[in-house]
């Protein structure tokens, strides 16, 4: 397992997300309103938007906020000045990096964007210099705990799942994105206990690092998930367990 997905399950337990709540709705109302705007506001007719309202509810981002983004985005106004956009880089050790943004000024994140790969000894690149890199997987987290974890992997793989990784009590399921959909639905109808389930990237390889690089691609990735106008991030790097706990 890449250390980025660890090190999102370690976040979680250590509830860092609770601290930054504010900026999570935030990033979740843009999230929901991109899939308004570019799909329509009806989440029968709209999957993403479905996905996006799921990931909300998880973090507990009121219904009323949802309804909200919705209306914003399929009224035009404000709703239709935000657009999606991909940054590529490099982090320290030469791992690959993909920034996902929602922003109504490209100019205003691009430039945050290159501040944070400078101040952190990385170095953003030209469109496309990463992303062959990646591919666009439908992930879906599980735990475990308390049920058999084989069981677990054959019923994902029944349902129709190209790969399963397990690490310990998380078992991470990966999807063709036009597969995720059925094989969610698969396992929710197991009662199997879903985490974190959506549409990302995930790297062909990843980059082992240690000591010093290990802690400052982590920060750099931090940075960069700080930043208000940043959706995701995704990352190639591999880290031991023990940095990862301590970040």
């Amino acid at each position: 397992m890449s250390g980025h997905s660890k090190w999102s399950q370690i976040k979680r337990q250590k509830g860092a997300n609770d601290v930054k709540r504010g900026a999570i709705f935030t990033k979740m109302t843009r999230e929901i309103m991109l899939a308004a705007r570019e799909g329509g506001g009806d989440p029968e007719g709209n999957f993403r938007l479905r996905l996006a309202m799921d990931r909300a509810r998880a973090v507990n981002v009121p219904l009323a906020n949802i309804q909200r983004a919705i209306d914003r985005a399929t009224g035009g106004a404000d709703g239709a000045q935000l657009e999606s956009v991909m940054y590529e880089g490099y982090g320290p050790g030469g791992v690959s990096v993909m920034v996902e943004a929602a922003t109504d000024s490209r100019n205003r994140t691009a430039a945050e964007v290159r501040a944070a790969f400078t101040r952190h000894n990385g170095k953003l690149g030209e469109s496309g210099s990463v992303q062959w890199l990646f591919e666009q997987k439908g992930i879906i987290e599980i735990d475990a705990a308390g049920r058999d974890p084989d069981e677990i992997e054959l019923v994902a793989i029944d349902a129709g799942a190209e790969d399963v990784e397990r690490d310990g009590s998380l078992v991470t399921v990966y999807t063709a994105p036009n597969r995720f959909e059925a094989v969610k639905k698969s396992l929710e109808a197991q009662k199997l206990k879903i985490g974190d389930a959506e549409i990302s990237m995930r790297p062909s390889n990843t980059v082992r690092l240690e000591g010093d690089q290990a802690k400052k691609v982590i920060g750099l990735v931090e940075a960069l998930e700080d930043l208000e106008d940043v959706q995701k991030v995704h990352a190639n790097f591999d880290v031991p367990e023990e940095v990862l706990e301590t970040a």
